[in-house]
């Protein structure tokens, strides 16, 4: 999960960077949290303004050049990590946090690396390792069982034909191990009846992405630690390319923007006040220009709330999800 998705011919285009930029307001100073820097597009505006500080992190170790030429040019305003983001507790931080972003797409140095096997165009081995992973593709595609698949192309990817596609997936796999070409073929001849202006697979990748990942729990845990994390009158920010991150950013952002009701027959527990307020009720999307330089652009879903008071840790926040996390679990096997 680090940056986003746009036009070969630009080589790094922050989505809906302006919207950011107002929300977080780095010109009035502030050190904020790049959770996901990738080429460093958010990092580079925040540190335009001079009382700014950045800290970047970044599970792809391929973000490291750009973070070592931000270091050169800000030294002491800017520092770079290259850990997972729910690991952002074990950061120790000087200042009061400002704004921490989330930018949950993926850059286009990603896709056209084909060794990282999420395009749809590579003819290398099954990978879709961010870094930091215990697992690939290839040992999901190869080693898991047809229920497992099923689960994990229908809730990660909202797949709809996920079980006869997991079925094709077994069948093919006892000729020889299978690589990313082998999928996106299997795929294609399970959905050939479907009219789709993306490929076939796209909902497949997404699943198997987010799964070798952990990109559920990983979303999950550091929006916990992030509302902790950042200060009084701070922001939390991020924005979502997929419906299924998205739904869980709505339901958190919502969730700690309302006072905790206590029932009548319970006087003695004491209601949880609400620790945010909503910034943005619906969902800020790009505008017509933005689209039109940058068209993937279009699945871009920016959702932002504000500290208001004394978070609370309520260890049930998410328990909504449950059935995500019991399938992230299935990866225990592998």
């Amino acid at each position: 999960m680090s940056a986003t998705i746009l036009p070969e011919k630009i080589l790094h285009y922050p989505v809906l960077l302006s919207e950011v930029i107002n929300i977080i307001t780095p010109q009035n100073g502030g050190t904020f949290i790049d959770c996901t820097f990738g080429q460093g597009g958010y990092s580079k505006k925040i540190l335009e303004y001079p009382n700014t500080k950045v800290i970047a992190i970044d599970r792809d170790k391929n973000s490291l050049s750009v973070a070592l030429d931000l270091k050169e040019r800000f030294k002491d305003r800017f520092s770079f990590h290259n850990i997972k983001f729910s690991q952002i507790k074990d950061l120790k931080f000087k200042d009061e946090i400002k704004g921490i972003i989330f930018d949950l797409g993926y850059s286009l140095n990603q896709i056209k690396d084909f060794s990282t096997g999420l395009s749809f165009d590579s003819e290398v081995e099954l990978n879709m390792k961010m870094g930091l992973n215990e697992f690939s593709a290839k040992d999901v595609i190869n080693k898991l069982d047809q229920k497992e698949l099923e689960k994990i192309f229908k809730y990660f990817g909202e797949e709809l034909s996920s079980k006869i596609i997991s079925k094709k997936i077994i069948f093919e796999r006892k000729k020889k191990n299978l690589n990313t070409r082998d999928l996106v073929n299997i795929v294609k001849r399970v959905k050939k009846k479907y009219y789709s202006k993306n490929n076939p697979a796209t909902k497949v990748f997404q699943a198997l992405r987010i799964f070798v990942n952990k990109e559920i729990s990983e979303l999950i845990n550091s929006l916990k630690e992030s509302a902790s994390i950042v200060g009084q009158n701070g922001i939390i920010l991020t924005v979502s390319f997929h419906s299924l991150e998205d739904k869980i950013c709505k339901f958190f952002f919502n969730y700690l923007s309302k006072q905790e009701k206590v029932s009548r027959y319970l006087p003695e527990k004491k209601p949880i006040k609400k620790s945010f307020s909503l910034i943005t009720k619906k969902p800020v999307t790009p505008n017509s220009q933005e689209l039109k330089l940058n068209p993937p652009s279009r699945s871009a879903k920016l959702r932002a709330i504000k500290k208001i008071g004394v978070y609370e840790n309520r260890q049930n926040i998410f328990s909504k999800y449950e059935n995500l996390l019991n399938i992230e679990k299935i990866s225990e096997k592998l």
